[in-house]
């Protein structure tokens, strides 16, 4: 079966849902093609029995005060921020001797969203036509034909549009879509930008309630003794809930050969830090983000990992005769990687692709 459209966008994270709803405002017919079974990229929730989001598996903060494409957004989808809980010591870990409270610097205007950046997605979804997402579609084939352009997905299905927009990692593009005539240098771009948390694990720990903050404690941990390498609070901001939340310091091959260790020490490491009722928290969730193989690259599995710079000006130009274009936050010429970057990289290339129908 073929379908048609003015703009055919892979990928539903952010930056996809932002061009989508910036060229059908515009008047555009667009369709979304997200391959995995739910929309959001690399934006997860953890979500209690009622649907409530608990915390967060990938991206947690905005900082409005210093980010305007943030707070532009935020106030036209409705979003409420709330302030990251910062209050109180943290705690060093692994500096000497045992776990010790110790003031830490925090960040000016660090920031949450009620519902977390899930509501980001919700609300950028709840206001594009019903039909114009389509999960589970993963494209593996994009070409130019006929002054047109043909998109395949895995299962067979084909679409034609007269505009691309490629709102996936960079690298995993490369890897996982086969595209035509691609230039060298554009190509060497794309393998240059490092795709942000790929190579990451995101861990939540859920309690009854934020029990550190009666002990004057902010929640958060620095360590060098792992495997959390840092911790935050995450409480949610209807307070119906405790949860800490941290990012693993170990590698991600090593992740998976021992997931169960991984559990049992991270379980050992909040005990130590916060005592021991924060060794049995009522839900541990741990996302390893490397084994999204829509997300991580084998070449962000075999670099280094690092944020990325603002990406040269190839990526966020047109290619194909200007039919091909790309929407990530790793292309956005301000915050790469981040929330805002998503929302900058969406808004410019739907800028520019109205621009050339």
């Amino acid at each position: 079966m073929k379908s048609e459209s003015d703009v055919l966008i892979i990928g539903a994270g952010i930056a996809g849902l932002t061009a989508a709803l910036c060229l059908q405002e515009a008047g555009a017919g667009v369709v979304v093609l997200e391959g995995a079974e739910e929309i959001g990229g690399r934006v997860r929730a953890l979500r209690g029995s009622d649907g409530t989001v608990l915390g967060d598996l990938g991206p947690t903060w905005v900082w409005p005060r210093w980010q305007p494409v943030v707070a532009r957004w935020m106030t036209r989808l409705a979003l409420a921020p709330f302030e990251q809980h910062d209050l109180g010591d943290g705690i060093l870990d692994g500096f000497g001797g045992p776990p010790r409270r110790q003031p830490l610097i925090g960040q000016d205007g660090i920031s949450r969203l009620v519902g977390g950046p899930s509501a980001i997605v919700e609300a950028l979804a709840a206001r594009l036509a019903a039909p114009s997402i389509k999960t589970g579609a993963r494209v593996v084939e994009i070409t130019a034909q006929d002054g047109a352009m043909r998109v395949m997905t895995a299962g067979g299905g084909a679409h034609v549009a007269h505009r691309v927009i490629l709102a996936t990692p960079l690298r995993a593009t490369v890897e996982g879509i086969g595209i035509d005539n691609l230039p060298a240098p554009l190509l060497a771009a794309m393998r240059a930008a490092p795709t942000w948390m790929a190579q990451q694990a995101k861990v939540v720990a859920i309690y009854p309630r934020a029990f550190w903050r009666d002990a004057g404690l902010s929640g958060r941990v620095a360590s060098r003794a792992g495997p959390l390498v840092e911790v935050h609070d995450h409480t949610p901001a209807s307070g119906t809930v405790g949860a800490l939340f941290g990012f693993a310091g170990i590698g991600a091959a090593e992740r998976a050969e021992n997931p169960q260790g991984l559990r049992v020490a991270i379980l050992a490491q909040l005990a130590r830090c916060f005592g021991p009722e924060a060794g049995a928290p009522t839900e541990l969730v741990i996302k390893d983000w490397a084994q999204e193989t829509l997300i991580c690259s084998a070449l962000d599995l075999a670099t280094p990992p690092e944020h990325p710079d603002v990406a040269p000006e190839i990526l966020r130009a047109g290619h194909l005769g200007g039919r091909l274009w790309f929407a990530v936050s790793e292309t956005a010429d301000q915050s790469p990687g981040l929330i805002e970057g998503a929302f900058s990289a969406g808004e410019m290339a739907a800028q520019r692709v109205l621009a050339t129908l």
